[in-house]
């Protein structure tokens, strides 16, 4: 197959987030189908913005189209939404011709792209493909406190119910979207569930090391004979991280080690916090080569990951970190309410009510004081349930498998 893949934030490892499209388009490659891939030059998650043009990241053809720069959620958000759909529409004509694709993949986490992506798969008889990140404008209207009446939400709602009316195969990251889906026009036939995974290539073989600081702070904890409670990922509101604190206040006296490794806007209050109250066993580093994510891991004795407690989370979640977590057999403090949880599900660790700083507090507790080989063997079964079920080849042929034409 010709698969035309559009998605506004797709990244590589040399880029930064978002990753998923990379992996998958990769699996794809190796499959032996051909992936175009069009994205922004410009976006909010990457770590490293690519110059506008073409580009080939393993097998996986880019086109970088140019959008202006902007911070936050505001005006300039928009315009370089605006920027990338409108180029793309222009050149609807051009991929449907040249490229010929049989599939084209609508999946910018925004569902304006349904409206570009239908047009290129009209004109080129091409079956139309919606991947669901996050629900819009559900999303911003409950995590944001949008209206609903607000143009841009109307606007989302618009492109929303177009994509479920229209696409041939709708694919959702999040596994409880059924009812919502459904209430908004999909025919439920036409869903199929693909969650975050793991590439296991990034798992085998020698892990980059650590920086300098970071690996002499994890040996000099150890040699404290302290367990080291773990977090890497961003520091933003939506990943709670001030309960995480407010835990670790209370843990002062316990042998337990904070260790929070990553960055986003909510990093610098954090670490004012950090320093105002005195909290000398927490320490705060800056994000690390992905490629040394898995020595990173290996070295907590217990991998947190809290979440806020919002109604939106009862579609359910699919978070790379977590994944990150279970494949590197780390035993996990999961502070969540959402429609599934991996932890509770592959017996990996520990479940606990979100933002409540009591709870997770003993739930550390709890899991320091189990024996060490009864962690490991929560590490174990939470890697099994990722090699079964949540791995980039596996879920890159479930892709394929909605993509192809109804038998």
């Amino acid at each position: 197959m010709n698969i035309l893949y559009l998605n506004h934030y797709a990244g590589s490892p040399r880029h930064g987030m978002e990753f998923r499209p990379y992996y998958l388009a990769r699996e794809w490659v190796r499959l032996g189908h051909r992936v175009q891939m069009l994205a922004a030059d410009h976006s909010h998650v990457r770590a490293v913005q690519p110059a506008a043009g073409d580009e080939v990241i393993d097998g996986v053809a880019y086109r970088w189209y140019a959008t202006p720069p902007y911070q936050g959620n505001g005006l300039a958000r928009v315009r370089n939404i605006w920027a990338f759909c409108r180029q793309v529409w222009a050149d609807a004509a051009h991929w449907a011709a040249t490229f010929k694709p049989d599939v084209v993949i609508a999946s910018s986490t925004y569902p304006m792209d349904i409206w570009v992506a239908r047009r290129i798969a009209r004109l080129a008889g091409a079956r139309l493909v919606y991947e669901v990140h996050d629900l819009w404008p559900l999303s911003p209207i409950e995590l944001a406190g949008m209206s609903p009446r607000h143009p841009f939400a109307r606007l989302c709602q618009k492109a929303e119910n177009d994509a479920y009316r229209d696409a041939d195969a709708v694919v959702s990251m999040l596994p409880k979207v059924h009812g919502h889906m459904a209430a908004h026009g999909l025919d439920l036939a036409r869903l199929t569930i693909v969650p975050n995974g793991v590439a296991l290539d990034e798992w085998q073989g020698e892990a980059a090391p650590l920086p300098a600081a970071l690996a002499a702070h994890l040996a000099t904890q150890r040699a404290a004979d302290r367990l080291v409670v773990g977090y890497a990922g961003s520091h933003g509101l939506p990943n709670a991280l001030d309960g995480l604190l407010d835990a670790a206040a209370r843990l002062r006296d316990a042998p337990l080690a904070f260790v929070l490794v990553g960055s986003g806007h909510e990093k610098a209050r954090l670490a004012r916090r950090v320093a105002d109250e005195g909290l000398t066993h927490v320490a705060l580093f800056e994000p690390i080569a992905k490629a040394a994510i898995p020595t990173l891991l290996a070295a907590f004795d217990v991998a947190v990951l809290c979440w806020q407690r919002t109604p939106i989370y009862r579609f359910g979640i699919a978070p790379n970190k977590l994944m990150d977590y279970m494949m590197a057999a780390r035993p996990v403090l999961h502070a969540v309410e959402a429609g599934n949880d991996p932890v509770a599900e592959s017996g990996c660790g520990l479940t606990v009510p979100p933002e409540d700083p009591a709870a997770l507090a003993a739930g550390l507790m709890q899991l320091a004081a189990l024996p060490a080989a009864e962690r490991a063997a929560m590490g174990a079964r939470g890697r099994a349930f990722v090699l079964a079920q949540h791995t980039y080849p596996v879920l890159a042929q479930r892709f394929v498998n909605a993509m192809k034409s109804p038998s």
